[in-house]
């Protein structure tokens, strides 16, 4: 079986800098990436202010509003909750979701962060892909503590032999996370395993730091792709990473 992942921090559906509001743009180019799952980060789940001032804001959350017709099952994680609305990550899914469960990962009270856990229900295979999509501390004493509770819970919720992708925004611009979650977990992340460095992700216009990763295990990458410069500059300060598997036989 093949499977085509992407991530994305989508910055709650604006430019770089909040100049612009472009969540109708980043669905319409979010479908261009035929992916069958999506790891978004940075979603806005409900927004009174932004409703209030946008004519064309969606009316639904923002994952259901990217979802629309193309990935029928989705699951969101609220981690950071406000007076006018709250934000997470999420997963959309072109296959059926079993399960979904967000953990509060948060190192501190001023920057909320969560594990958004699904597991999917792949065709032609008896055995559940676990999904984690992740956003982590913009520290690297907060980034230890949630690598920390990543590591804990796949070793406690995962089966040794079930597919796994792990992905998302790790802000790890100092590349120290990759080699733990090797060690730990035999991980494998796709462009490392592809180009021999993570990709180079932020910002968007010109990518210069390796923030976004996917790490994988129980699938061969065949292929991985950096979505940068026009018109993903425009859409969010992040740009989207896809990666396409084949799943290896159990």
């Amino acid at each position: 079986m093949k499977l085509r992942i992407a991530t994305y921090n989508i910055h709650k559906g604006f430019s770089q800098f909040n100049r612009r509001m472009m969540v109708h743009e980043l669905r319409d180019h979010l479908r261009l990436l035929g992916a069958d799952i999506v790891f978004l980060q940075e979603v806005q789940g409900h927004h009174r202010r932004h409703a209030a001032r946008f004519d064309n804001w969606p009316s639904e959350p923002q994952y259901e509003f990217l979802a629309d017709e193309i990935w029928p099952e989705f699951a969101y994680g609220r981690n950071a909750v406000y007076d006018h609305g709250h934000h997470g990550n999420a997963i959309l899914s072109r296959y059926p979701i079993e399960s979904a469960e967000n953990q509060n990962v948060s190192a501190h009270a001023f920057e909320r962060r969560g594990l958004l856990h699904c597991e999917i229900r792949m065709p032609g295979s008896e055995r559940l892909l676990h999904c984690l999509c992740v956003h982590l501390a913009l520290n690297e004493h907060g980034r230890r503590h949630q690598v920390g509770a990543l590591i804990d819970r796949i070793h406690r919720m995962v089966p040794d032999d079930a597919p796994l992708v792990v992905a998302g925004d790790f802000n790890d611009w100092r590349n120290l996370i990759g080699k733990r979650l090797a060690d730990a977990l035999h991980l494998r992340e796709a462009f490392r395993d592809r180009n021999g460095k993570p990709a180079r992700s932020f910002p968007s216009l010109l990518p210069m730091l390796r923030l976004d990763r996917i790490y994988v295990r129980g699938f061969d990458v065949d292929h991985v792709e950096v979505h940068h410069g026009h018109p993903w500059s425009r859409i969010s300060d992040h740009a989207p990473l896809s990666a396409h598997l084949r799943l290896l036989p159990a």
